[in-house]
């Protein structure tokens, strides 16, 4: 059977070029792989010939797409935890540095991070130091588990392999540590709920989604394979042998200046309490209520992801600039483009939180909050960089006009989470309902500070385990 990319697949009928690909296929690129606890090595290839034997070494103790699948079936029906979660992905500089004859050839790959001005990142001097230098960073390893025990363990084993490789260093080192709320949800730094919009490439995943969840009735997540992994060029045989691009990024997030921020504006906006005003600008309350939805939470039982905005035409419940609403307009951005087209910009985002909190995330004070040393270590796995992450980055949060408007309605403004502009005095103003619903009471009022900081990142490609294994 030959590989349908412009659907989902189903990894249980998986036969032929189909079961190939997936046996060839890193884990976590079709289905986010669990890893409370993870681990992100960056590396350097000093030898070119070393490198390629460390790199064989790694793969061998590497599983596939479709054992991850399969430990996660097992799991389900004997309650048997699976293997550790091990990742690589190289860079352009890093196929140089193994004198690699075939580089992925994707534009932004190929420029790399630091090469796109319009992302309207902080100057790379401010990046922390190994990012700066990004012909320096040939690789990343990701280690993950569900327990910080069986991580330590396959992360042990990973840095053995790199003492024992020749000519192989680890520039940096960053830990990634799962946060919840008071249901055991996932949460980033700021409170909210965070990863429940996700593509979805599995029909058996598709499924799920449709019977156990809150429906796909007006919001399909499903997505073709071709939205997330493309032939990889220097793998035995590219037509069954995939790999996927990959993003990361550092992001600082102050904690005590959004708290501060969502208290001040809700102050400007002149509506009680801040929990609604918070929720306007990240188009979900903290428990994961979609805004557009309902004016109070408490609809987190599932979390929703069946919902668009065709019933919020004005902003009058969800702004426009909301968070979530512009870098997933779920079919409502204007500008000519279809659901269909616009779809095409979605990621499969694998992020996760990092560092160590003092305070109780969810004791409501502000004054304990910290200001640095913790935020999102953003992830996400892309076909086309150009057109999904640099896109939704560029033309979706950074853009001040998008989505469109009604004649008449002033400019959205930059995404207030992650939004950013050449210089923070420029960044406009947003308008938000004062009273939910009422497209009069909208009020255009100063936008918050920026309260999240890009740290540094690179873009990297996951290759085919038969890439790495014959490398």
């Amino acid at each position: 059977m030959a590989i349908d990319f412009e659907n989902a697949i189903a990894w249980k009928k998986a036969a032929g070029a189909e079961r190939v690909m997936l046996d060839n296929l890193q884990p976590n690129i079709l289905k986010g792989h669990v890893r409370e606890f993870l681990t992100v090595l960056f590396l350097s290839f000093d030898d070119p010939a070393g490198g390629r034997a460390f790199l064989r070494t790694v793969a061998g103790g590497m599983k596939s797409a479709w054992r991850h699948f399969k430990e996660i079936d097992t799991f389900k029906k004997t309650m048997v935890p699976g293997t550790s979660y091990i990742g690589v992905g190289l860079s352009r500089a890093g196929y140089i540095a193994l004198d690699l004859p075939i580089v992925p050839s994707d534009p932004a790959f190929v420029q790399g991070m630091q090469a796109n001005p319009k992302l309207n990142d902080p100057n790379p001097q401010e990046w922390e130091e190994h990012f700066r230098k990004p012909s320096k960073i040939h690789a990343v390893i990701l280690v993950g588990d569900m327990l910080s025990g069986t991580r330590d363990a396959a992360l042990a084993q990973v840095v053995a392999w790199v003492n024992a490789g020749e000519g192989v260093s680890v520039l940096a080192r960053q830990d990634g540590l799962g946060q919840h709320n008071d249901n055991a949800e996932g949460i980033e730094h700021f409170g909210y709920v965070d990863g429940r919009s996700q593509p979805l490439f599995l029909e058996e995943d598709v499924s799920a989604e449709e019977q156990d969840t809150d429906g796909i009735t007006d919001w399909n997540p499903s997505c073709p394979l071709k939205q997330v992994i493309v032939p990889d060029p220097g793998a035995p045989d590219p037509d069954v042998h995939c790999g996927s691009y990959f993003i990361f990024r550092k992001l600082e997030q102050n904690v005590r200046l959004f708290k501060e921020s969502e208290r001040d504006f809700a102050n400007s906006l002149g509506i009680p309490g801040d929990e609604r005003a918070g929720a306007m600008l990240v188009g979900r309350f903290e428990d994961g209520t979609p805004v557009t939805m309902q004016f109070e939470d408490g609809v987190e039982s599932p979390v929703p992801n069946n919902f668009n905005y065709a019933s919020d035409t004005k902003g009058a419940k969800c702004p426009f600039a909301g968070h979530i609403r512009k870098t997933n307009p779920r079919g409502s951005g204007g500008f000519g483009q279809p659901e269909k087209q616009e779809r095409t910009h979605i990621m499969a985002r694998r992020g996760q939180t990092y560092g160590i909190r003092t305070d109780d995330l969810n004791d409501g004070r502000i004054d304990n909050k910290p200001e640095k040393d913790v935020g999102l270590l953003f992830m996400a796995f892309n076909s086309d960089i150009g057109q999904q992450f640099e896109f939704t980055q560029v033309a979706w949060a950074n853009g001040i006009g998008f989505p469109e408007v009604p004649d008449g309605s002033p400019a959205p403004g930059v995404d207030p989470i992650i939004g950013q502009t050449p210089n923070d005095a420029q960044r406009p103003a947003i308008s938000c309902p004062v009273k939910w619903g009422d497209a009069k009471s909208i009020k255009t009022v100063a936008a918050p500070p920026r309260t999240v900081t890009m740290k540094g990142g690179e873009y990297f490609f996951m290759p085919s385990l038969a890439f790495l294994k014959n490398i």
